[in-house]
């Protein structure tokens, strides 16, 4: 086994609840736990248990762990004088007063972390999966300056804002479920919850009007979250249900349509790609989504929909199988998203759609903490897109 190692120790979810990546403890305390760990007369099994005491003390130092994941960085080589210390297995597995940690919720790594200087990462069960930020916007070469902000485009080496502002995901071979929470950006409260609580597989995307919506759309991609723009689309009970100023129209000539897209293209930077805001007739007009898709590709765009346009498909592409909060109650939606585990069994993937009500938020981070241990691989909505 190489000197450089991760150790991953993972508690039941008994003993720890989910949620993000919480602050590495101080480098007084670093200091202090490695200097014991370096000490000739402190045994491997010693060792091994001091490090389940070490953790369960980290817990506390750093915060709720409802609240957040704790990881540790510790130097095997400072831990062990260059070798990983015999028996430290047994000694996590060995109980007693320190939680139980056996073969089937902790996994050593095979291979060098070079990248983290030798480092090891100690990681509690209930991650909602890698929370590192994903990279500020905007990034060069794929935007111009429109007449009313700035505007995707494809750059010079033929990258696409689909390809650069999506989530890096790497499948495994499981069937691939992902969601889409939108109309975020309007409520504070709710918005930040949303990001804050989410795993960041979800993809969150947010209402033009908003107000600071880059801002938002920043403090997504740092916790790690791809982001959809909302586009208001006419819905057959138009004007009794009005989208606002740029709503897209089913018999509006495409020039308009492409105007009105751009307006609501030009509100930020970071997002992937578009998703609709209402829409049920806007999406039955052919030369309509003609204008409006064409427009997307144009500009290196993908669009997800909500399942009202399954019927126009092509590359960057993908529409929702369910819409989980169409009924709002935590036993429809828990059916909403059972469905969805359900069609990626049967397609190898499947995506859900929802508006971020409370309730709606509730379920779907407790749905999301264990639905991979049922065997499904949860994804964000950028790689379901046709072409992916």
């Amino acid at each position: 086994m190489p000197e450089r190692s991760v150790i991953m120790v993972m508690f039941s979810k008994k003993q720890f609840a989910t949620a993000a990546v919480a602050p590495a403890p101080q480098a007084p305390f670093s200091d202090s736990l490695l200097r014991l760990f370096s000490n000739p007369y402190v045994g491997a099994g010693a060792a091994g248990s001091l490090l389940i005491l070490t953790l369960v003390t980290l817990i506390a130092l750093v915060g709720d762990p409802k609240a957040a994941m704790p990881v540790v960085r510790l130097s095997l080589a400072k831990v062990s004088g260059g070798a990983t210390p015999d028996g430290w297995r047994e000694a996590l597995a060995r109980g007693g007063d320190q939680p139980a940690v056996t073969e089937d919720i902790f996994r050593l790594s095979e291979t060098p972390i070079d990248p983290l200087g030798g480092e090891a990462t100690i990681t509690m069960q209930g991650a909602q999966g890698d929370a590192r930020p994903l990279p500020p916007a905007p990034l060069a070469g794929l935007h111009s300056q429109g007449p009313n902000g700035p505007l995707p485009i494809i750059a010079a080496d033929g990258r696409t804002p689909a390809q650069a502002y999506a989530r890096p995901f790497a499948p495994n071979g499981r069937p691939k479920v992902a969601l889409v929470i939108g109309g975020l950006g309007l409520n504070a409260a709710v918005t930040r919850q949303a990001i804050e609580t989410l795993p960041p597989e979800i993809t969150l995307s947010f209402v033009p009007y908003s107000e600071g919506l880059q801002g938002w759309i920043d403090l997504a991609r740092a916790a790690g979250h791809e982001v959809l723009l909302e586009a208001p689309m006419e819905p057959a009970d138009y004007p009794d249900n009005d989208p606002g100023p740029y709503t897209l129209m089913a018999d509006a000539p495409g020039q308009e349509t492409v105007k009105k897209l751009e307006w609501v293209l030009s509100r930020a930077t970071g997002y992937f790609g578009v998703t609709n805001y209402l829409g049920s007739r806007f999406m039955t007009s052919d030369p309509g989504m003609t204008a409006f898709l064409t427009a997307l590709r144009g500009r290196g765009l993908d669009f997800i929909d909500d399942g009202q346009a399954a019927r126009h498909g092509g590359p960057g592409r993908a529409s929702a199988l369910r819409i989980i909060d169409d009924q709002l109650s935590s036993e429809a939606i828990d059916q909403q998203l059972l469905a969805i585990e359900a069609g990626a069994l049967q397609h190898g993937q499947a995506l859900g759609s929802g508006f971020a009500y409370p309730v709606t938020l509730s379920q779907v981070g407790k749905w999301a903490g264990t639905v991979e241990s049922r065997g499904y691989q949860l994804a964000p909505a950028s790689a379901l897109t046709a072409g992916r």
